[in-house]
């Protein structure tokens, strides 16, 4: 396990004119189940289909039909929960949540408000090298998703697609122990890294997969230890909901700019009203949407059309046995077993295809030698062109087989640079390579010894330089390299060097 200090939540602190105030954010995270087929139908969930393809008549709410639950979705949530070290209840239930919007056909949403399948579960987010804190999961409950209304087609209508109506999704929702704009896109951006290394959901922001609804409050220094005392909500302030957040950045500026927002009204004597708001990027505030309706004003009750769900616990044991390795145990794994830093093993676990490439090319070899090159060349490289891992040019087998001839002598690390240039723009295996290009480290110490021999003969005045100053004697090994094209072995090299001028 991984090494850390626990660190309780510290207040990020906003000085008003009249008064220091702390900020206090609750996240809800909308993550789009990875399964082919919708939560209640078996409709497609294909991404960039023709508008309106993916609909099953249960998804257009024609009459008469029933929604059938997805055992995968269900699974998937189930493993979420596993993946959060959450509470799974083996009972749960869906509720009706009734609101209209011309994207749901029914009128309603399938939701589970009373009895949510993932109880109580967290998240450690690591703040800095050693450095964690616990983030509180309330719960995850499944809901179908709405469809998409369209506004930017024609001046003067509106368009629905229906393809992402009962799309499943999983709202993680966490409690108000989030307390500054890093920590709370921290804290999205660790749960979407156990979201794909499980498997249950892609997390992709920019197609919507993965959306934040972000609550944000502010309240007197002193009043969140009187809450967590407490757990009396009433301290926190009133909380503006900020919804459909899909970036990192965004959702730093918008917490920021909204507890600003808030503790101006409130300095100036005026109340916070519980609101649904939205944030607009291009003026970077965030702008009313809506009244923030609490579940009365939905409605909820108990969907008529799905019995309760039943689970049986050794269904849940058999997908904790098929659990994959996570984040934090895959860090502390390369920790220990290739001797890396806590920085290198965190940008080597950031994503699976990452973790999976390095794994690859250090298996036998040096893994601090292996993580510089994954991580300073081929790394490097790809942000440069703008391309993933899957989509490198360089595989395992390819670097690794350039690791092998640096730790052979074959070739010098310069030699090995030049060689990962053309295997990338060229292919081909780097042995073979290496040896048709003439790209072998000259270790015959006869040729050094003549090259360094007559470099002494000829610069007599720079021998004396360095008998001085030690230091001087590295433009000997310099003149060497040169003359060799880089090809001659640098220990070599130093070593004669030494010899010869007695140092």
């Amino acid at each position: 396990m991984l090494d850390l200090t626990y660190e309780a939540p510290k207040p990020r602190v906003i000085a008003g004119v009249k008064h220091d105030w702390e900020l206090v954010i609750g996240m809800e995270i909308h993550a789009q189940v990875a399964s082919n087929s919708k939560l209640f139908s078996c409709a497609s969930t294909q991404v960039g289909a023709e508008p309106n393809s993916n609909v099953a008549f249960v998804d257009a709410a024609m009459p008469g039909m029933l929604p059938v639950i997805n055992e995968f979705c269900v699974e998937q949530a189930v493993r979420t929960g596993l993946g959060l070290k959450a509470q799974i209840n083996l009972r749960s239930a869906f509720d009706r949540k009734n609101y209209f919007y011309p994207d749901l056909p029914q009128g309603y949403q399938i939701s589970q408000l009373y009895h949510p399948i993932v109880g109580e579960g967290e998240v450690l987010v690591e703040l800095s090298p050693g450095v964690a804190r616990l983030v509180r999961v309330e719960r995850i409950h499944l809901e179908q998703d709405a469809g998409k209304s369209i506004h930017d087609m024609d001046p003067t209508m509106s368009f629905v697609d229906l393809n992402r109506t009962g799309v499943a999704l999983m709202e993680i929702v966490s409690r108000p122990d989030i307390r500054g704009p890093e920590e709370a896109a921290a804290y999205v951006v660790k749960l979407r890294q156990i979201l794909r290394y499980l498997g249950t959901c892609d997390g992709n922001m920019q197609n919507g997969n993965l959306r934040a609804d972000v609550n944000v409050s502010v309240c007197r220094v002193g009043q969140y230890e009187k809450y967590q005392a407490s757990q009396d909500f009433s301290y926190l302030g009133t909380r503006c909901e900020i919804k459909n957040m899909n970036s990192m950045k965004f959702i730093q500026l918008a917490i920021d700019f909204e507890a600003r927002r808030q503790i101006a009204i409130l300095e100036d004597g005026g109340t916070v009203t519980q609101e649904t708001r939205l944030y607009d990027p291009d003026k970077n505030e965030t702008r009313s949407m809506r009244s923030k309706e609490e579940a009365h004003d939905y409605r909820y009750f108990p969907c008529p059309d799905l019995l309760p769900l039943e689970i049986e616990q050794a269904w849940v044991d058999d997908i904790a046995a098929s659990m994959p390795e996570l984040p934090d145990a895959k860090k502390a794994r390369f920790m220990g077993d290739f001797g890396l830093t806590d920085y290198d093993a965190n940008v080597l676990t950031a994503d699976l295809e990452s973790a999976g490439f390095f794994e690859a090319v250090a298996q036998g070899r040096d893994g601090k030698q292996a993580a510089n090159w994954v991580i300073n060349e081929l790394f490097g490289r790809l942000n440069k062109e703008g391309k993933s891992i899957v989509d490198s040019p360089v595989s395992t087998a390819q670097l690794g087989g350039v690791l092998d001839l640096i730790a052979k002598g074959t070739i010098t690390g310069k030699m090995a640079k030049d060689l990962f240039e053309i295997i990338w723009n060229e292919g081909g295996d780097p042995a073979e390579v290496a040896s048709a290009r003439g790209m072998q480290q000259v270790t015959d110490t006869g040729a050094i010894e003549a090259a360094l021999d007559a470099l002494i003969a000829a610069n007599p005045d720079q021998v004396e330089k360095a008998r001085v100053n030690a230091k001087l004697a590295g433009w000997f090994t310099g003149q060497v390299l040169k003359s060799t094209g880089g090809k001659a072995n640098p220990a070599v090299v130093n070593a004669m060097v030494a010899q010869k001028l007695g140092l």
